[in-house]
């Protein structure tokens, strides 16, 4: 299968290079465990062949690739000075998870690398700890307000944060959403090849629905592609990018100094609303398609009543 994207490491200077041979074709094999028996996304594979780059263009550059010759140091020193150039908790999981991944990948091709994985230690990092990032009503509907009335695609934008808002899509799932799926007698919008790798169908909300029959009559430029927001580079109409979706929501919520504008905040905040409406989270994690319950709870906190409800009195208090 073909890669998921072009890999290449920084060089002293810092100026992209391409990887020696050997490296690619050792990330070609990866990528096809990744996809073929993982099954991972495009996303989180590009977010591993990163770290696993620079790991091998750090000891293999110039030699063939062979664990056997790597010691437990090796390993240290590389997560060290990754580290030393950027430090937080995310990305030491991010570093911890790739490593970890690939080493397992390695015991599949009968590589013995238990000495090389025992010190690649889990960092500190509490589940749970903090609130998910959401918007309050008012600042959702000073965004939509905004949007609407934008001088540049205002109907593009505004469709966008809709789907986003209303139906929790991530970026990508936005971006590759074609007019087919679209199923305007029932309601409901496909989702195909989505994070977890599998086609969802979930209803379209009435003003959602607007939005989109808005953009797609008096804005959409007169296009073949199928794909339901495209644009046009170098005089070719190709679908818009996962990127520029972030992009577009980034700059809306950032030109009314909203303190959170990544996409992934509308999607909290839809959850959010959901929690506070009464609705469960098992109702949450199918809405928002999440492979595992525990991607959900950090929403539990949000639900006051039923947390009081379970509360434990406080020692020495009367009730």
């Amino acid at each position: 299968m073909k890669p998921t994207s072009s890999y290449r490491g920084r060089s002293k200077a810092g100026s992209l290079t391409p990887l020696p041979a050997h490296i690619t074709e050792e990330l070609h094999r990866y990528d096809a465990y990744l996809h073929d028996v993982r099954g991972l996304s495009s996303a989180t594979r590009r977010n591993h062949f990163r770290v696993i780059g620079l790991f091998l263009r750090l000891h293999f550059q110039r030699r063939a690739i062979d664990l056997r010759k790597l010691k437990p140091d090796d390993v240290r020193r590389f997560l060290s000075t990754q580290l030393g150039a950027r430090s937080s908790a995310s990305y030491s999981s991010k570093l911890a998870s790739s490593l970890r991944n690939y080493l397992r990948y390695r015991t599949t091709c009968g590589d013995e690398v238990y000495k090389l994985s025992a010190v690649i230690l889990n960092p500190v990092h509490w589940k749970l700890a903090s609130l998910p990032r959401a918007l309050k009503p008012e600042e959702v509907e000073h965004l939509l307000e905004t949007v609407s009335g934008a001088r540049r695609w205002p109907k593009r934008s505004y469709s966008i944060i809709r789907l986003a808002l209303d139906m929790g899509l991530r970026s990508g799932e936005i971006a590759r959403l074609t007019i087919g799926d679209i199923d305007w007698r029932r309601g409901t919008a496909t989702l195909r090849g989505t994070k977890s790798l599998r086609q969802d169908v979930l209803p379209l909300p009435l003003e959602t629905g607007q939005a989109l029959a808005d953009y797609l009559q008096h804005e959409r430029p007169m296009s073949k592609d199928p794909a339901i927001f495209v644009r046009q580079v170098a005089g070719q109409d190709r679908p818009i990018t996962a990127c520029a979706v972030q992009g577009v929501i980034k700059r809306a919520c950032c030109r009314i100094d909203l303190p959170h504008s990544s996409a992934h905040a509308l999607r909290h905040t839809l959850a959010c609303r959901l929690v506070e409406n009464g609705s469960s989270l098992k109702e949450v994690a199918d809405l928002l398609r999440h492979r595992s319950l525990n991607s959900t709870l950090i929403y539990a906190k949000l639900d006051t009543p039923k947390l009081a409800a379970v509360a434990l009195p406080w020692p020495g208090s009367q009730s």
